[in-house]
């Protein structure tokens, strides 16, 4: 039987960057989905609607890739424990990046009529399905190849991939906007943010090409593999699955009404420029990006569930006042909004990396780790955009899309204070959890 060896400072340091820039990647080709929903989808995809109806729509085919999630977490997942975490992320980053370039050249309403947004749907579902095998893997990646002691610390790095990309991707669209104008960006300009993906998912190959499997996975299949994890994992943890998911109901939606409803809710409702909403989406996630791996450094000392709580106390208390605060249209209380919010997200993200790894064993664990992840997803963020519209749309008060989202706060800290991890989790799991 082979023995795994832990990998060298200089190899840890490659697995943290591989998994740090491999996730980015992805979430900025994810994101640009959305931010470009919000900004242009609209008008050159569902041309003739009302504004409202028009951004609902753009804001259901950004649904599409959440439903698509759950299947591409599933089944990279169930390969991921037979074959390896390498060649899944490989897999996933390159379907990806081949989505994300055909939508840059999809032509428009206009030009082939009710096709386009078939093709639009089509294009994000695959982007869909690439990053729900993404998450589990690059976790994988990291936790499993972390000393003892630091796989919160090292988890964080796949986990910061998500500002990251938040960050990337709406600079792009600032510079574009700066350079070309309103229109001039509506007109042609919106398609270069797609296009320009396929450098970065090269250089993110190249990244990846040079890691090999962690060395808990070598372990366990040199003792032999489960045949159908995907199975296993549904018919063994169905408990820890859905807790798992319930954790990320609130973290999920409210990033993604912070990252993306925000942009239509602050252009559209409170009449300010898509500059200011896009720079408060950039302070916040510059925030999230910083404080995510010191809380996850935290979680390593005085446990998971304990850092999870504080941030969903923040969450949950946080979700009214955050739109009252963006409704004053005053930019420092939108800043205070913003960043309050973004320290909620870090605790309830960071750790997210570990806690989910400590749940399964080894031999299922991309499995259920990514099926946790995904069912949140799905039921977070998959659908906050679209019903936070839907919820303004009709009440004509942002008080009952913080309703919403306290409503799901709610769910996601009675999850984690119940949650357990499994004492036969090859990760130490007992002395972190508790």
């Amino acid at each position: 039987m082979t023995v795994p060896t832990p990998p060298t400072p200089r190899g840890l340091r490659r697995v943290a960057l591989a998994s740090l820039v491999g996730t980015a990647i992805e979430w900025y080709d994810f994101f640009i989905y959305g931010t470009a929903a919000v900004l242009v989808f609209a008008p050159q995809f569902f041309p003739g609607s009302s504004d409202l109806a028009g951004t609902l729509a753009a804001f259901s085919t950004l649904a599409v890739g959440f439903l698509a999630r759950p299947l591409g977490g599933a089944l990279m997942g169930h390969f991921g424990d037979l074959v390896g975490r390498k060649s899944m992320l490989v897999l996933s980053l390159l379907l990806m990046g081949s989505a994300t370039f055909a939508i840059g050249l999809l032509p428009t309403y206009a030009d082939i009529g009710v096709w386009a947004p078939i093709l639009l749907v089509v294009l994000r579902f695959l982007q869909g399905f690439g990053v729900g095998g993404e998450w589990g893997g690059a976790v994988l990646l990291a936790v499993e190849n972390a000393p003892p002691g630091k796989r919160g610390f090292y988890g964080s790095f796949p986990q910061m991939g998500v500002p990251a990309g938040v960050i990337l991707s709406n600079s792009v669209f600032l510079l574009i906007l700066a350079t070309v104008g309103k229109q001039g960006f509506i007109d042609w300009a919106w398609r270069l943010p797609f296009l320009g993906s396929i450098v970065l998912v090269a250089a993110g190959m190249l990244i990846r090409a040079k890691i090999g499997e962690t060395p808990e996975f070598a372990e366990t299949r040199d003792q032999g593999l489960r045949r159908n994890p995907l199975l296993t994992v549904v018919r063994d943890n169905p408990r820890q699955l859905l807790l798992a998911g319930g954790t990320f109901l609130a973290n999920n939606a409210i990033g993604y009404v912070m990252i993306v409803y925000m942009l239509s809710y602050g252009t559209k409702t409170l009449k300010l420029s898509q500059n200011t909403m896009l720079t408060l989406v950039l302070i916040a996630s510059a925030v999230w990006l910083v404080t995510l791996p010191a809380f996850s450094a935290l979680s390593d000392r005085v446990g998971r569930r304990p850092v999870f709580l504080g941030g969903g106390l923040v969450l949950l208390a946080w979700s009214i006042p955050f739109f009252l605060l963006l409704d004053t249209k005053t930019i420092p209380l939108m800043v205070v909004a913003v960043v309050i919010t973004a320290l909620g997200l870090s605790a309830t993200y960071g750790p997210q990396a570990a806690l989910f790894a400590e749940l399964f064993d080894a031999d299922v664990r991309y499995s259920g780790a990514s099926l946790g992840y995904q069912l949140g997803a799905i039921f977070g963020g998959g659908f906050a955009p679209f019903i936070a519209a839907w919820l303004q749309g009709t009440t004509g008060s942002s008080l009952w899309v913080g309703a919403y989202l306290t409503a799901l706060s709610l769910i996601s800290f009675v999850c984690i204070t119940v949650l357990r991890g499994r004492e036969r989790s090859t990760v130490e799991a007992t002395p972190q959890l508790v």
